[in-house]
């Protein structure tokens, strides 16, 4: 896979889990993908401050990316 292939999987990724973060006042940004391995994001609004935002990135966040790109290794979140 391509990393311009690999970006659209990502955001396509990231669409799915999306209405999810919105419906509860967040929101999620691609920020950078390393070494197509491991990818930075961006949580925004009510994920800032939410306790079990690591949980929602682990949980939700990565296993979503990861299953439309399963090379992916890690997603952290790159805080404001």
């Amino acid at each position: 896979m391509t990393t311009e292939e690999l970006r659209v999987n990502i955001e396509k990724a990231l669409d799915e889990i999306r209405p999810f973060l919105q419906s509860d006042g967040g929101d999620i940004s691609l920020l950078s993908i390393e070494d197509d391995k491991l990818v930075k994001v961006q949580l925004t609004g009510a994920c800032v401050g939410c306790s079990v935002n690591q949980m929602t990135l682990k949980s939700g966040v990565e296993m979503t990316i990861k299953k439309y790109a399963p090379q992916i290794e890690q997603v952290i979140n790159i805080g404001v």
